[in-house]
């Protein structure tokens, strides 16, 4: 088997775990909007929340990242950040108050934040081989049909009228056979690196300038990106359709994400940034979609909020691993991903707050953020060096 081969089945190895790991978090995700309402939680806090998670996920993979580039136990932290993530999952099926429900869905967050450094530095190398853009689109597509199974799955559950914690019961199946298999890929690959044989230049000495603009253009499009628990928690107080009708709503667009991470991925490899700045063009109309009294105009808008989802997934993290030398690529996606969570964090708390005080201003901040983010995508891709682009 020669090393392209190799390098795609090692992706899709990896896809099957994150398959898994998807559909135990993301199948909880889908309902935990709706069911910290059910607690009796304002929109301001179920915003606040959202954001606090993602702020302490993304906030401690640059901890990680230096961890990860330090002692070069990619494997290992990967590990631990899986078993963290998905373990803590089927406990939410024994809270009963909204402040124990939201201490779970921070660990599950934490959890996230260790394994997702380590784990892209290892798929960066898989995908050098087979293309950037299609190795991250890939494992991207692969993580959202987990992330498709598990809402489906749950949504079975309210409709069975198990309730919400037998939703939250039934994904410790998925949590354990994701676990499995990440302990025997790591006896199979366990030297990822060498997939990327290409020698690193050791005089360059920190992260090239164009990383911090190119992070610059990805906050704006994570601070208009409102998360999902705060449109589930719109539906849910609008009643504008069954509460088991939530989660397949959220199945939808992570289809959808799925597709436009394959999609939009391979038109990375042939056109760069600008397959970033068309999916943005198409996503920033999601709000007032999503936020509007109709479901029809919601489905509508979370096939453009899964657009933007899957563009972000495998685009943003194709293009770091092009920008930065592999020696510290663990640093730069902790980094990365930091900057990105800080922006999540300020975009999904703000429009908590505008939520319970005006609709109509929630829905023009997220589209002027992410309108603002397409010219600085496209003048980042003008200047990326001819060696780092697609």
């Amino acid at each position: 088997m020669n090393y392209k081969t190799s390098a795609l089945w090692f992706v899709i190895f990896l896809g099957v775990v994150s398959l898994c790991a998807d559909a135990t978090y993301e199948g909880a995700r889908s309902i935990t909007g709706a069911y910290l309402g059910s607690l009796g939680t304002s929109g301001t806090i179920v915003g606040l929340v959202a954001g606090l998670g993602e702020l302490i996920g993304y906030g401690l993979r640059i901890a990680i990242g230096f961890l990860s580039d330090r002692t070069r136990q990619y494997w290992r932290i990967t590990t631990l950040g899986y078993a963290i993530n998905t373990a803590v999952v089927p406990l939410l099926a024994f809270t009963s108050t909204w402040p124990a429900a939201v201490g779970l869905m921070i660990a599950e967050r934490t959890g996230k934040a260790i394994r997702t450094p380590p784990r892209d530095v290892l798929l960066s190398h898989g995908a050098m081989q087979i293309g950037r853009g299609f190795g991250f689109g890939l494992h991207e597509a692969m993580d959202q049909i987990g992330a498709v199974a598990g809402p489906l799955i749950v949504a079975a559950m309210l409709s069975w009228q198990f309730g919400y914690r037998g939703g939250f019961a039934i994904l410790v199946i998925p949590a354990v056979v994701g676990l499995a298999v990440l302990l025997v890929i790591q006896r199979i690959y366990p030297n990822p690196r060498d997939f990327e044989p290409q020698v690193a230049n050791l005089e360059t000495t920190g992260l090239p300038q164009l990383f911090w603009l190119y992070l610059g253009a990805i906050a704006l499009i994570a601070a208009g990106f409102a998360d999902f628990p705060l449109i589930a928690f719109h539906l849910q107080q609008t009643g504008v359709e069954a509460t088991s009708q939530i989660p397949l709503l959220y199945a939808l667009a992570m289809g959808v994400d799925a597709i436009a991470a394959l999609i939009f991925g391979h038109w990375f490899d042939r056109i760069g940034l600008w397959s970033l700045a068309l999916a943005v063009s198409l996503s920033l109309f999601f709000a007032p979609l999503v936020f509007s009294s109709s479901f029809a105009l919601a489905i509508v808008g979370m096939v453009l909020w899964g657009i933007g989802m899957g563009a972000q997934e495998s685009i943003m993290k194709a293009a770091v691993a092009g920008i930065v030398p592999a020696y510290c690529r663990g640093s730069a996606f902790g980094i990365f991903n930091t900057g990105y969570g800080f922006a999540w964090f300020a975009g999904s708390a703000l429009m908590g707050v505008l939520y319970d005080y005006s609709k109509s201003a929630l829905i023009m901040v997220s589209m002027a953020l992410q309108l603002v983010a397409i010219p600085a995508l496209i003048w980042v891709n003008r200047h990326v060096p001819r060696e780092s682009a697609p």
